[in-house]
């Protein structure tokens, strides 16, 4: 039986994958740039006490406020790197696994959801508050952790002797990362419209969309979940209220694989941490959706005339 791939254009599909990467690189690299400055003059020290009533709230030590405060504004690493030398137990490592496996990275993170829109505040306030609620969750749960503490501390902070080579490493690490961006990107969207072109999923285009972009986030990261559904929404194959799920799902769902490797390192439980993401994504993308349909329908609401 004979394929046709008459929609499928080479051409068009490596332009509309290049420019989306670019678009994405532009974000990520002043920002991770701005970030490394940030953590070479040590900004975090001096704000991270307000961040100290959050560990009470999720059960950790007061010390732990710095680490929190580096995963949220920066990344995993830069958290682990702070939190390591505290000897924490299982248990409080699952608590942050789940909590910074949801809230990290934020500024860079909620700049690139932004694109497909998602606004900023709406990306900070819902990781946050999640965050919190899934932590809590562990609390809460009747499940036994070692006692044991961890005393790996594989995962450093990275320590530089001046300013130069700081921004000389940020640079490097912040063109790296691009360069594994634009490839990926364009492998991701090259398999995509390859796969659309295909005349019995041509039919259901719409439908295959969504969850080929929760599957990509959910495994990669927002990163390059949001490079697809930055491409679906030019394209016009997914309406507004399933970017608003995906969006919502792949904020509190994402790496699934990557985050909480790098917790179970720690003695973190695994399962509790992608389960409890896992859940909260599909109960609040779910209830968040059907809201912002209801908000969308309704001029009064919406500000519509």
């Amino acid at each position: 039986m004979e394929i046709s791939l008459s929609n499928f254009n080479l051409k068009e599909t490596f332009n509309l994958a290049f420019k989306t990467a670019i678009l994405i690189v532009k974000l990520i690299i002043p920002l991770y740039i701005f970030a490394d400055i940030l953590f070479y003059f040590n900004i975090l020290s001096k704000i991270s006490f307000i961040f100290k009533p959050l560990t009470t709230i999720i059960h950790l030590p007061p010390e732990s406020a710095i680490g929190l405060a580096s995963g949220i504004f920066f990344n995993i690493y830069a958290a682990i790197a702070f939190l390591a030398p505290l000897n924490l137990t299982p248990y409080q490592w699952t608590i942050i696994g789940v909590f910074l496996g949801i809230a990290h990275a934020i500024i860079v993170e909620s700049a690139i959801m932004k694109k497909i829109g998602i606004p900023v505040f709406y990306s900070i306030g819902l990781r946050f508050i999640v965050g919190v609620i899934g932590a809590l969750l562990v609390i809460f749960l009747p499940f036994k952790f070692s006692t044991a503490t961890s005393v790996n501390t594989q995962i450093e902070a990275a320590k530089f002797n001046s300013f130069y080579e700081m921004i000389t490493h940020s640079i490097s690490k912040a063109t790296s990362l691009s360069v594994k961006i634009i490839l990926l990107i364009t492998v991701i969207v090259f398999v995509v419209n390859f796969l659309k072109s295909l005349p019995f999923i041509e039919k259901y285009q719409e439908k295959v969309s969504t969850p080929f972009s929760i599957f990509v986030g959910l495994f990669l990261g927002i990163t390059y979940g949001a490079g697809i559904l930055i491409t679906e929404a030019k394209s016009g194959n997914m309406k507004k209220e399933d970017l608003f799920f995906v969006g919502t799902f792949l904020l509190i769902a994402h790496a699934i694989i990557e985050d909480p490797a790098l917790f179970i390192i720690f003695g973190a439980n695994g399962f509790i941490m992608i389960g409890i993401r896992l859940i909260l994504a599909v109960i609040v993308s779910f209830l968040f959706t059907i809201l912002f349909k209801r908000f969308a329908e309704n001029p009064k609401l919406s500000g519509q005339k």
